[in-house]
Order: C-alpha cells, then sequence, then structure tokens
C-alpha cells in the first residue's frame, strides 16, 4: 500500500524482501511496518548518515525529513557539515530550496527601500542565507532560521567572536512559496512571536498580499494586510512606508 512517498508493509513482506525494502527506504522513502493490522515500526534512512540526511525533497509539501527530530547540537554538527541552506524548527531540520526568480525580485526590492530608510541610522537590514537562533521563551533549544530579510538594532552588541550574529532581529520578512507556505504563516511565525521579534511581514508573491504582524510580550499586538493598490506602514520603525506596487515591481 502507497502514501504518496510512504509505503506501508507487513513484518512478512519485510522477512521476504528485506532487502528491497531497505534500497527503497536508502532511496529517500519512508517504509511503515505492520504487525498483526497494527503500525509497529517505520524504517528511513539513517539519520546520522550525513549523505542520505541531506537528500533534498524538492516536491515535498511537508519538507522536515522524514519526521526525524534531533537536538539543538546534532543539528550544529550537521549543519557544519554541509553546504546545504538548513533550518531548525521545533527539533526538526528543513532543508531548504533554491527560490524562485520573482521570490529573489521581491527579496531585492524590499533589500532596496529597508537600506535606503535605515541609512544613517544604528539598524542594519541583512538578507538570506543568514543564520539566526531565535531563543523562544519557555522553550530549551533554539529555532535556527535564515529569515528572506530581516532588521537588526542590536548587531554591534550580540556579534560574537566568530562574526555571526546571535541577537534577536526587530522585523523579519518571509517571502512565501508553495512549499514554505504553512511553516511561514504558523511555526515560523510562533517562533517569531515567541523569540521577541517586534514585526514579521509575509509577502505572498501569488496574491500580491503583504501581511504584517506586530507582536508586544510575546503575543499578536495588531495584524495588518495590504493589497497591490496599498502602501504597507511599519509599526516598528517610524516613518518606514513602502508601497506595495514597488515590492512586487519586476
Amino acid at each position: 500500500m502507497y502514501d504518496n512517498n510512504k509505503k506501508i508493509i507487513t513484518a512478512t513482506e519485510l522477512k521476504s524482501n528485506l532487502g528491497k525494502y531497505l534500497d527503497y527506504a536508502i532511496d529517500d522513502h519512508e517504509i511503515v511496518i505492520t504487525k498483526n493490522g497494527k503500525k509497529a515500526a517505520r524504517l528511513t534512512p539513517y539519520i546520522t548518515d550525513i549523505d542520505r540526511y541531506m537528500v533534498v525533497k524538492e516536491n515535498a509539501l511537508d519538507y522536515q525529513y522524514g519526521g526525524k527530530k534531533v537536538s539543538y547540537e546534532e543539528f550544529m554538527e550537521i549543519y557544519e557539515s554541509t553546504d546545504s541552506r538548513l533550518e531548525f524548527i521545533n527539533g526538526e531540520i528543513v532543508i531548504l530550496s533554491s527560490p524562485s526568480v520573482f521570490h529573489q525580485v521581491i527579496s531585492g526590492n524590499l533589500y532596496l527601500q529597508f537600506r535606503a530608510y535605515l541609512k544613517g541610522k544604528t539598524c542594519k537590514v541583512f538578507y538570506a542565507p543568514f543564520d539566526v537562533h531565535f531563543r523562544k521563551e519557555g522553550f530549551k533549544e533554539p529555532d535556527v532560521m535564515q529569515p528572506d530579510l530581516l532588521i537588526a538594532c542590536d548587531h554591534d552588541e550580540t556579534t560574537n567572536e566568530k562574526d555571526r550574529y546571535m541577537g534577536t532581529p526587530t522585523l523579519v520578512v518571509e517571502i512565501l512559496s508553495p512549499s514554505t507556505r504553512s511553516k511561514d504563516m504558523v511555526d515560523k511565525l510562533n517562533t517569531y512571536m515567541l523569540s521577541g521579534v517586534q514585526e514579521f511581514w509575509i509577502v505572498d508573491p501569488q496574491k500580491m498580499l503583504v501581511m504584517v504582524y506586530t507582536f508586544q510580550d510575546r503575543t499578536i499586538k495588531e495584524f495588518s494586510s495590504y493589497k497591490l493598490e496599498d502602501t504597507v506602514q511599519s509599526m516598528c520603525f517610524e516613518g518606514m512606508v513602502i508601497p506595495c506596487q514597488d515590492i512586487f515591481e519586476q
């Protein structure tokens, strides 16, 4: 029995065709083994094998790696061993695919707008790939993510001896894609809110829409939605207003 990228087999089938199903698992598929009609075990690629682990599942809607959870320390070991773009969200490794052309156009437009506004100010704008370790209130381990853009006002005092930023951005931006829509709008929103980010912009290229959340005391304070004919206004940075037309201009 098949369920998208998952195959469900019985324990008897596994015994009879072990080599076949090992190859199937190594080829980045999940196998669920049943016994007496109940799910008993799962066969997935060996998690500590870096080469197997780094197989990119481009077409997966849920792009966590086989449901595997690792610790922050384990994630950092894997991260240091690969050139792949990775994020660590709620204990799961997320493998990032390459952005589309329109995604990059939007990112570039926003970067220029942010940089022009911040000229002469202490805050700075950064763009992906740029790791941020988000420490959520009430959670032991941080999430490690690469927002599409961010504005940091604490970079001078929170950049460590390895020249890595370890602070909390004031504003973050995520540009949606079909594969990241769910995580950006749910998981990442929650991470940014609980870690002390003040403002979160979600840019939707398909709907030509910008959604802006502001947070206070780690809860949602305000929410605004801007259409193509509107002008986005930051709640944290006075005077930073950007016409949506300029954000989506190609």
